[in-house]
């Protein structure tokens, strides 16, 4: 059970550093915002420990700029279906 409580803790904190990095309003939520950071901060892992060999503050800042990458993604398809 912790380890689905510090996820999703994460996941909160990742994506809110995305949604900072992205200039604007960003009308995603608060669910959609802890899956983007789940999302980014699992792609920044794997990305940074397997291809680019980073360390865990090279993969944290990779977690949050996949996550800043998905805000944008999430925040244009939300935007489509609304108009």
């Amino acid at each position: 059970m912790g380890g689905i409580v510090s996820l999703l803790i994460t996941g909160l904190f990742v994506g809110l550093l995305g949604r900072l990095i992205v200039p604007g309003r960003q009308p995603i939520g608060f669910v959609r915002t802890i899956l983007v950071g789940i999302g980014g901060s699992l792609a920044g892992a794997y990305l940074g420990k397997e291809v680019l060999h980073f360390g865990g503050g090279g993969r944290f800042i990779l977690g949050v700029l996949v996550a800043a990458v998905l805000v944008v993604l999430v925040e244009g398809s939300v935007r489509t279906r609304r108009h």
